[in-house]
């Protein structure tokens, strides 16, 4: 069974390594593309990239089913792509994200945020919401973390963060969709993240019946970074239950 994890903003693949090396070793098929626009993707991007250009984009990927997971904006992805593709999608994994569609000051807030990313470049954003992604204690506590966060973001064209920006803004409400997800889903969410916080892992938990909801203490939005082995474990577990033969 192959696995497909899908980074978020303003990220690339690498916001999944320590996932990735564990999920290898373990035996799993793990598969973590740059999405259009991020990391090394060479893709061109417009003005706008919907979570259904992203979803179609990774549909290529792989063939058959696999278990799709993301995090944030990457976690709004595999919903995308649940409703669009449900068929090839053996198991969700859903962290830190929200299924609610947007809000009109959500919608003016990411349209201005893509005007500034494209007149001013990443790295004032960047300076801003570092204490946000990761606890404002792991800034100085998990300094190897605090940097990989950074150089991530620093990294990412302004271009394809504002047309992910432009296209996230028009997301639609994934509440359906979760209503009538029928495989295993695994619902992850960092105790203290600011962005996406409890209580949207708790409505996830509560539409898609028969999901696991694992709350990761001391953390925020990026678990799997600031609290790898608690995450990992939690991604075996999961595995172990109900995809026992991982592929070799």
């Amino acid at each position: 069974m192959k696995i497909l994890l899908i980074h978020g903003h303003p990220f690339d693949h690498s916001l999944w390594d320590p996932q990735a090396v564990a999920l290898r070793s373990a035996g799993y098929d793990v598969i973590t593309p740059d999405l259009r626009g991020y990391g090394a993707d060479p893709r061109q991007v417009g003005e706008i990239t919907y979570l259904s250009d992203f979803a179609s984009d990774l549909a290529a990927e792989f063939d058959g089913r696999a278990i799709v997971g993301g995090v944030s904006m990457g976690g709004q992805i595999a919903m995308e792509f649940y409703r669009r593709y449900p068929e090839r999608v053996a198991g969700l994994i859903l962290s830190d994200t929200s299924p609610v569609g947007e809000t009109p000051d959500g919608h003016r807030y990411r349209n201005d945020l893509a005007d500034r990313l494209l007149a001013e470049g990443m790295a004032g954003y960047a300076d801003e919401v570092l204490d946000k992604m990761i606890t404002p204690e792991h800034v100085t506590a998990l300094p190897e973390v605090a940097a990989h966060v950074r150089r991530m973001m620093l990294a990412t064209a302004p271009r394809g963060a504002a047309a992910a920006l432009r296209g996230r803004a028009e997301r639609p409400d994934y509440q359906k969709t979760l209503a009538d997800v029928r495989v295993p889903t695994l619902i992850v969410v960092g105790a203290r993240d600011v962005y996406t916080p409890l209580p949207d892992a708790e409505l996830i938990s509560k539409l898609v019946p028969g999901s696991e909801l694992v709350v990761v203490d001391d953390a925020g939005h990026l678990p799997g970074l600031e609290s790898p082995a608690v995450v990992n474990a939690a991604l075996l577990s999961f595995l172990a239950a109900h995809f026992p033969t991982p592929a070799r």
